[in-house]
């Protein structure tokens, strides 16, 4: 009697969901790198507010009687950084993503085999990578133009780290979430800009914050900008700062409770209100 070995088809296992997501970031950062003008606004515009401030403003702060005063560069550079995470995460996917919900992208996209959670941490994963260059790329010009100094206790690398990534999420969620206030693909830019720009302003990116109204301190301390800006100078500059500008400490605290909060609060509202499809409208 003979045998006959059978061969059964292979099966062929679907891809994970870490393996979709890292996939769908790399088709987003081709994508964004193939549009010149995205490129420019997203990295070149940050680098010459540095460039401009740093020039034009070369003073030095002055502290307490017996510090040493701070280059408003290290000043400015620290919150630029701040602002340069919101920029590739609120503002850029705001705009990107209500741009594909109303062109009907979204709703191509709904009919494949592609979770839309991976396609949610393609755009995290573009806004995280673009914002990981932005902050090189301004160190690297704070430190080799404008004498910007480094942190050197091992600490605050750690709470660089931990609010850089609570300053991506909850900024990215945040974006995600501002798109149900965009009725058109045409008027992005016009309702995201605006405000991003109004919050630099008030959350002392460009200016001393103790120079800013006590009122519009107020309406900064609502939302995240003001708190990573807190949390980036405490980084990079002395503690006497936090004395003349933040009310006696850094508040370190309530710098990560706000952008948890944030964090959680953008999660729950994208999660209900957040739409698929609004080709229509």
């Amino acid at each position: 009697m003979e045998s006959r070995a059978t061969t059964q088809p292979a099966t062929r296992t679907a891809p994970s969901l870490v393996s979709l997501a890292f996939g769908r970031t790399r088709v987003e950062l081709l994508q964004f790198f193939r549009q010149p003008e995205q490129v420019f606004f997203t990295f070149l515009l940050p680098v010459l507010f540095v460039v401009i401030f740093g020039t034009i403003f070369s003073d030095e702060i002055e502290g307490p009687a017996g510090v040493e005063p701070v280059p408003f560069s290290q000043y400015f550079a620290a919150g630029m950084i701040a602002a340069g995470v919101m920029s590739v995460t609120f503002a850029s996917l705001a705009s990107t993503v209500s741009m594909e919900q109303h062109d009907g992208t979204l709703k191509r996209l709904a009919g494949t085999p592609l979770p839309r959670s991976a396609y949610f941490a393609g755009k995290i994963g573009l806004a995280l990578t673009t914002a990981v260059a932005q902050v090189i790329i301004i160190l690297a010009i704070g430190v080799t133009f404008y004498d910007m100094s480094l942190p050197s206790e091992p600490g605050l690398y750690g709470l660089f780290a931990v609010v850089f990534l609570l300053g991506v999420a909850s900024c990215s969620l945040l974006g995600i979430t501002y798109t149900r206030l965009i009725k058109s693909a045409n008027s992005a830019p016009a309702v995201v800009q605006p405000p991003f720009l109004i919050l630099m302003f008030i959350s002392g990116v460009f200016f001393v914050y103790s120079m800013i109204p006590a009122w519009l301190q107020g309406v900064a301390s609502v939302f995240p900008l003001k708190w990573m800006v807190q949390g980036m100078r405490q980084v990079f500059l002395p503690d006497w700062v936090a004395t003349e500008d933040y009310g006696g400490s850094w508040q370190t605290e309530w710098v990560l409770v706000v952008l948890v909060a944030w964090l959680v609060a953008s999660f729950l509202i994208a999660r209900f209100t957040f739409r698929w499809d609004r080709s229509g409208g």
